[in-house]
């Protein structure tokens, strides 16, 4: 799994010249990486299903306790096959969206990205790893939604998702250090075996608070709502995959994640249930107000 992602991002560095020598059939060649990782996890799905796991761990900063492991569930194989399986629809329908557009290599490149950086992060078992990932996450998000670089309205709504997605991820990252310190550990496999510790810790509030900030911003959760229609002036394929399909996912991802360590906490039940619900009845009022398909939908 780890070289699994690495190559994702190794892969971002062809579709450019592939453009250049293929044209408009780039994006079957390309498709194909993102075929082949859900034909990988697909192995998994037998083993899995059955209550069996998958670790892999590689080195990174042992001094600080970081490392690039990987925990394969089924939470983390729901999502990677949700992750892989749809990138490649969409790889191949950009081809058709965007044919002739002269910097499709680079679209393609940057969709690589933001798929090897979605891959890590559900697949991350280190709490610093996971918000490497869930930073890139953001970073090549910013990219596409401002693709199309020439248009302000697109320039102003890249850089609003990253600064509010940003702004989360840092109270994310103080979160996780405050969660590494009450729990005694970063990996997350250990962490779900701590929810008494970390729920009793004097610390617990403000860990439940900065994390919950981060999902909400990555999620686009009420009051942190606005950016989502404003990146709309994305291309329909980034909104299909980063918007519909799996960036604000993340957050649902996270809190289903670390729901063993945090929930079951009046807090939890009194935060984020009103929140979802709020959430879901300002996106239904606000939907009424528009006439564009997209933006109904965001």
């Amino acid at each position: 799994m780890v070289w699994i992602v690495l190559l994702s991002f190794l892969s971002a560095f062809f579709p450019p010249w592939l453009c250049r020598v293929l044209h408009s059939r780039t994006g079957w060649i390309v498709a194909l990486l993102p075929a082949a990782i859900t034909a990988y996890f697909a192995r998994f799905i037998e083993e899995i299903s059955s209550g069996g796991t998958v670790v892999e761990s590689m080195g990174w900063v042992p001094c600080l306790g970081i490392e690039l492991s990987f925990h394969l569930d089924g939470l983390s194989l729901l999502f990677a096959l949700l992750i892989s399986g749809i990138g490649t629809l969409v790889v191949i329908y950009s081809g058709s969206y965007l044919a002739g557009h002269y910097q499709l290599g680079r679209f393609y490149s940057t969709l690589l990205i933001f798929m090897a950086s979605m891959l890590g992060t559900v697949l991350a078992d280190n709490v610093i790893t996971l918000f490497v990932f869930w930073e890139l996450t953001s970073f090549s998000s910013y990219l596409l939604i401002g693709f199309n670089s020439d248009q302000k309205p697109a320039r102003e709504a890249a850089l609003q998702a990253l600064l509010v997605t940003g702004a989360g991820g840092l109270a994310l990252l103080a979160g996780f250090l405050l969660l590494g310190q009450a729990a005694g550990t970063l990996e997350i496999s250990a962490l779900l075996a701590k929810g008494d510790a970390v729920r009793s810790h004097p610390f617990y509030v403000p860990i439940f608070l900065l994390i919950l900030a981060g999902a909400m911003t990555k999620s686009a959760q009420f009051p942190f709502h606005f950016w989502l229609p404003n990146a709309m002036q994305a291309p329909t394929p980034v909104s299909t995959y980063l918007h519909s399909a799996t960036m604000v996912k993340a957050g649902v991802y996270l809190l289903a994640r670390l729901s063993p360590v945090l929930a079951g906490t009046a807090i939890w039940e009194n935060v984020v249930t009103p929140v979802g619900m709020i959430t879901m009845l300002t996106g239904a009022f606000l939907s009424l107000l528009q006439t564009d398909l997209k933006l109904v939908l965001a």
